[in-house]
């Protein structure tokens, strides 16, 4: 029992992780309908600008206390995706309003590129540490309850907790602010958004901004778990699967779709890898997801495309 819920905390733990890129495309999609293929490319950035600058603002200032280096680092990459966001906004999408979705889909794998080789200008092409003070010990936990207790990572927990007050935040901000409330408005029917004067533009750069900040917030748990190298882009991928099971129009569905596909990856990697072979969590996700898109295309709380156009 004790493995199983070790097991089972861990894969918690990782879709927790998983969700929190999930939001990223969830966020933008609901607000613009663009499937945006650059989230990925912006963890990675968001993750590079972070590592580079808390490693040159000592070098620069002086200053020898990491904690305030990684603070002003988190803002400056912070204002980065802001600025990053805001190009996007302005040079691409603003021109392709109401254009095919195929357009769309080319133009955010056009800007993955150009983020990409823009970071590796920029910042570098080396592995950089993100070093934010999380522990990388395990401990063990429940001990009174089973004998040797629970095996669990300190560093899973901390980057848990912080991927889910993240959540929290997000679900304060569009509940019970204004402008969180203009962006449902908008996601639920931009004609109707447009007609009361909710400006489109405006509203999807707060949202380009907002994905930009849930970016760095998991560029900097992954890198911190990972280290920070070109090979980040590819957590987009492990997300898509929870977009697709949780809906790509739902803020919940990505937290519960990466909770059931963490969850899902490492139960069926333990019990029932050892049958096959192993590498059952490699490709777990990409199965559910093509069942789900075989008979429930809009995922658990997703609604049908159809029905927004």
């Amino acid at each position: 029992m004790a493995f199983f819920l070790e097991t089972l905390l861990g894969g918690l733990m990782a879709g927790m992780l998983y969700s929190l890129v999930a939001l990223g495309f969830v966020l933008i999609f609901k607000a613009s309908g663009v499937f945006n293929f650059a989230q990925g490319a912006m963890v990675l950035f968001a993750a590079l600008a972070m590592a580079r600058f808390a490693e040159w603002i000592p070098r620069w200032t002086g200053i020898a206390n990491p904690i305030v280096a990684n603070v002003a680092a988190f803002l400056i990459a912070g204002a980065i995706m802001f600025v990053v966001a805001w190009i996007i906004e302005r040079l691409v999408l603003r021109h392709l309003v109401n254009q095919e979705g195929a357009t769309l889909l080319m133009a955010t794998l056009g800007i993955t590129y150009f983020m990409e080789g823009l970071g590796q200008t920029i910042f570098g092409s080396d592995i950089y540490k993100i070093n934010i003070g999380m522990p990388k010990e395990p401990i063990f936990v429940m001990e009174s309850t089973f004998p040797g207790g629970i095996l669990v990572n300190k560093e899973d927990i901390i980057a848990a907790a912080i991927a889910a007050s993240l959540v929290l935040l997000l679900s304060i901000f569009f509940q019970k602010t204004a402008t969180g409330r203009a962006l449902r408005a908008v996601a639920d029917d931009h004609q109707a958004a447009q007609s009361i004067g909710i400006p489109l533009n405006r509203i999807w750069v707060i949202v380009w901004c907002v994905a930009g900040v849930v970016a760095l917030v998991a560029g900097m748990i992954w890198g911190s778990k990972l280290g920070v190298q070109f090979s980040l882009t590819t957590v987009a991928l492990r997300a898509l699967p929870v977009v697709i099971l949780g809906g790509l129009t739902s803020v919940p569905g990505a937290i519960i779709g990466g909770l059931i596909i963490g969850v899902g990856e490492k139960l069926s990697e333990v019990y029932l890898g050892p049958f096959v072979g192993g590498g059952i969590e490699i490709w777990f996700a990409y199965v559910l997801a093509l069942v789900f898109l075989l008979f429930r295309p809009q995922g658990l709380f997703g609604e049908k495309i159809i029905d927004r156009v």
